[in-house]
Order: C-alpha cells, then sequence, then structure tokens
C-alpha cells in the first residue's frame, strides 16, 4: 500500500508540472501582438569561385534578416536590405543595376546565391559575374 501511495504522489507531481508548463506556453502565446506579425525576411548569401552554383568552391557566406528589423551576419545589413526592398526582391536588378567602372575582362568567373525567404516567398537565386571587379559593382547585397 505504501508503495501504491508513493508511486501515485510522485505520478501526480510529474502530471502537475507538466501541465504548469503547458499553461505557461498558452501564457506566452497570448502576449504576442498583432503588430509583430510580419511575413518572414531571411536569406543565405555565398560567394564562391566557379561558374555556377553547383560548380563553386564557396568562400563567404553570411546571413541576411530583413524582418522585423535587419540583422544577421553581414556587415552591412540595413543597406543590404534596403537596396533589396528597393527592388521589390528582384535580385537580378540589383546586379545589373551597377556599374563596374575599371574592370579587366579576365574570365574567373565568381557566383553569387541567394537562398531563404524574401517577403514569405521561397528564394533560390544565382547569378555568375565575370570576375571579382565586376561582383563587386553588384552593390552592397554581396558586398561582403
Amino acid at each position: 500500500m505504501r508503495f501504491s501511495v508513493k508511486v501515485l504522489g510522485t505520478a501526480a507531481a510529474v502530471a502537475a508540472g507538466c501541465l504548469a508548463g503547458l499553461g505557461g506556453g498558452v501564457a506566452h502565446a497570448d502576449s504576442v501582438g498583432a503588430d509583430s506579425v510580419y511575413a518572414p525576411s531571411a536569406l543565405v548569401l555565398t560567394i564562391g569561385k566557379g561558374p555556377d552554383a553547383a560548380n563553386a568552391a564557396v568562400q563567404r557566406a553570411v546571413v541576411l534578416n530583413c524582418a522585423p528589423k535587419p540583422g544577421g551576419s553581414h556587415p552591412v545589413a540595413a543597406r543590404a536590405c534596403a537596396d533589396v526592398n528597393a527592388v521589390g526582391g528582384r535580385f537580378q536588378e540589383l546586379v545589373a543595376s551597377g556599374t563596374p567602372g575599371m574592370c579587366t575582362r579576365i574570365w574567373d568567373p565568381v557566383v553569387v546565391t541567394a537562398d531563404g525567404v524574401w517577403k514569405g516567398q521561397r528564394v533560390a537565386w544565382q547569378h555568375t559575374f565575370a570576375n571579382s571587379c565586376t561582383q563587386k559593382a553588384g552593390g552592397s547585397l554581396f558586398d561582403f
């Protein structure tokens, strides 16, 4: 009989602890305000050597978060987010708008990629530049 009471007491204590944990989760869910809902914008950006993403050796990679506020490991996250917002998430417009200035015509391909989510939409994008000089003309998004 003592054993049964001890087992029942332990089971009741464990059940109470579990229910207390569930109640805390409900309290946190209720505290989220309607103004905190936003479409996610988080990207993994890479720069690699090679003709395309499948054959490139990745040299650098960063994370860019733009919602609810700019952040991640990108060194100029706020400017990069503003640039992508300015073109409505059309990455090709960012790389097409840059002027390379004085760059050689040496073919040493650099591929850049953007994978993740932009304003709730999946993104899988890549672009190959002729060399690192022309890649730098692509603006702040791949400035890392």
